[in-house]
């Protein structure tokens, strides 16, 4: 690093490097903020403040009285099916259902599935987990005319799947839009977070061959264990003659 990159910064990036270089398991307990004082030579002040950094990252946990702790790895996404991309890991996905209903769409709803007003769409609402850890809150739109009777099917597994088997609609593109949040009190207790805690919304849209816009979600994660990954494949620019 720099030289004038702070104290604090450095000492973070050092546990950061061992814990990315797996030479720190999840749940190994880290040095107090004393040690962590005492071997840098800096102030407790700067050794809690990289701990503080590290655990704005998500890379540590504190587990008042006995310290702080190197916390699980995130679950890296692709843009997708929740289950297929958690089976993909070789990890256990889950959906509780946590209401689902037929509404009339809403002006922001119609447009992003380009349905007509008054259009009916059903929606879900489902707690997404990860071997029975809570990861994300999903609420998923999909036009009632193509989903009739979806209401009364298990909702407990994977709604790509569903459209695929049951209602014959070959998936061909999904979108989504990637922002950072806070957490509001119902949403932080439902993940089995602190209020306040970071949190990404995942607004996305899934059409099919055709182009014919079939789902519409906008899905709440928890931002300590979840990343996404995103690959675009570039191009060279073309050469014009002047």
């Amino acid at each position: 690093m720099p030289s004038g990159t702070p104290l604090y910064m450095r000492i973070a990036a050092d546990v950061r490097d061992l814990i990315a270089t797996e030479q720190l398991a999840p749940h190994t307990l880290l040095p107090s903020e004393r040690e962590l004082a005492e071997h840098h030579g800096v102030s407790r002040m700067t050794a809690r403040q990289s701990l503080s950094l590290l655990e704005s990252e998500g890379l540590v946990y504190r587990n008042p009285p006995r310290g702080t702790f190197v916390a699980e790895p995130r679950v890296r996404f692709h843009v997708g099916s929740f289950s297929e991309e958690v089976a993909r890991m070789g990890r256990r996905p889950a959906a509780e259902p946590l209401w689902a209903e037929h509404q009339v769409a809403t002006p922001a709803v119609r447009r992003a599935l380009g349905l007509e007003e008054g259009a009916g769409v059903h929606v879900l609402h489902r707690l997404r987990s990860v071997d029975e850890v809570p990861f994300a809150l999903e609420t998923t739109f999909l036009p009632a005319d193509l989903t009739p009777g979806i209401l009364d099917l298990p909702q407990d597994g994977s709604l790509w799947a569903v459209l695929r088997s049951r209602y014959g609609l070959d998936l061909a593109r999904s979108t989504a839009v990637l922002e950072s949040i806070v957490l509001d009190d119902a949403t932080s207790a439902q993940l089995g977070v602190r209020a306040g805690s970071a949190g990404t919304l995942l607004t996305r849209t899934t059409e099919a061959t055709g182009g014919r816009c079939v789902e519409y979600a906008r899905d709440v994660y928890r931002a300590d264990r979840t990343a996404f990954e995103v690959t675009e494949v570039l191009t060279s620019p073309r050469l014009t003659s002047v």
